[in-house]
């Protein structure tokens, strides 16, 4: 694995605005940075990131199978408990997942580990399946990588069949909060997708879904909602108001209720409570547990619930630390074992490896000038040589 600079296309810009890529930039830095890309093996990806993914995807789904049936890891992990029944239903119907996107540390040297899996909204989609398989082909054409480069990526064929297997012979609602333009713009892209798949579609955003007489969700033209894709996290949804009306309104959704045990921090101390030990896996606890004392190269503290590295500290083995405001940490904290992201020309590097019903179709590298990747980190593409 190496990180190899690179000339950019002079039209980029242009051709991500045509394209709907609107949130390239942000805040006047590069979000989207083709200054440079990554360099994998065959090998590397099959064996290490693609092969690890898929064997963590089934320990987690042990996870999820044990706490809908132990009330005790509900409550460890934060359910509200009139969620409980509503998320276990959903398990045991095999309610249909669609995406996530768990992030590990790997340098192409050692085993991936995993630092956690953001299997409710993750973002970042777009550019992972799409845009930067434009710069492949482009790069190819002008020389930047060799004619016979490949990359790691069947995300956008997997996302049209599994909308194509999740067919709700209705219209499928896809929401987001409004003012969000990078989660707009993953929302937009799914949508395409879905239609793509043969699915009549619409979009609602968040703030104009209303509750009918009868309990059921309604758009803003009051079209029932029989389907819906949201990119707001369930733990949002179960404090919000309108909470209360969600195990009864007769929706059909995606990402299923019981993905809210997976999005949450503690599948971490989870997983290592039941696969101790496994290579690619981190030590780690919830915070207060007495075992946590093993954690003597240092940690980081995550809350239960976060997105994008809010809230996150960083914990070194001298006391150095560094931080990440934000609005979490209310509900608890785990801690996790420190392992530094590799340092790549100055860059702290993590790869995202993406997940579509259940099964592994792509990557993403995410890079930062700190060692806490945040909703600001680059983007950078990829390619498979050799």
């Amino acid at each position: 694995m190496f990180r190899v600079v690179s000339q950019e296309r002079p039209d980029w810009r242009g051709q991500a605005a045509a394209l709907g890529f609107h949130f390239h930039t942000i805040g006047g830095e590069p979000y989207w940075d083709e200054r440079a890309y990554y360099r994998f093996t065959l090998r590397q990806i099959e064996d290490d990131i693609e092969a690890p993914t898929a064997a963590i995807e089934a320990m987690c789904l042990e996870v999820v199978d044990r706490a809908c049936r132990d009330e005790r890891l509900m409550r460890r992990l934060a359910i509200p408990e009139p969620f409980w029944d509503f998320i276990a239903q959903s398990w045991h119907r095999h309610d249909m997942p669609l995406y996530g996107r768990m992030d590990f540390a790997y340098d192409g040297q050692g085993p991936a580990k995993l630092y956690e899996y953001n299997a409710d909204t993750p973002t970042s989609l777009y550019e992972s399946a799409f845009f930067q398989w434009v710069w492949l082909e482009q790069a190819r054409v002008f020389g930047r990588v060799p004619s016979d480069a490949d990359q790691y990526n069947a995300i956008q064929e997997a996302l049209i069949n599994a909308f194509a297997a999740f067919d709700p012979g209705c219209y499928l609602h896809f929401s987001s909060a409004e003012g969000h333009d990078e989660d707009r713009g993953t929302v937009a892209y799914l949508e395409d997708c879905a239609r793509q798949a043969g699915l009549a579609t619409d979009y609602v955003a968040l703030e104009q879904i209303g509750v009918d007489a009868h309990g059921r969700f309604s758009d803003a033209r009051d079209f029932v909602i029989e389907a819906l894709f949201k990119l707001y996290p369930w733990e949002q949804v179960f404090v919000d108001r309108f909470g209360q009306h969600v195990p009864k309104a007769g929706v059909r959704w995606l990402e299923p209720p019981w993905k809210a045990l997976l999005s949450n921090k503690g599948l971490l101390p989870l997983l290592w409570q039941m696969f101790p030990g496994h290579p690619n896996l981190l030590p780690a606890y919830f915070d207060g547990d007495p075992a946590a004392a093993a954690l003597t190269g240092g940690y980081v503290r995550k809350p239960l619930f976060s997105r994008e590295g809010s809230n996150v500290e960083w914990i070194g083995p001298a006391g150095q630390r560094y931080a990440v405001d934000g609005p979490y940490g209310a509900e608890g904290h785990i801690l996790q074992a420190l392992h530094p992201l590799p340092n790549m020309d100055g860059n702290y590097t993590v790869v995202g490896s993406w997940v579509v019903r259940g099964e592994p179709v792509g990557l993403g590298i995410r890079e930062d000038a700190t060692p806490i990747t945040r909703d600001t980190s680059r983007f950078v593409p990829h390619a498979i040589i050799g």
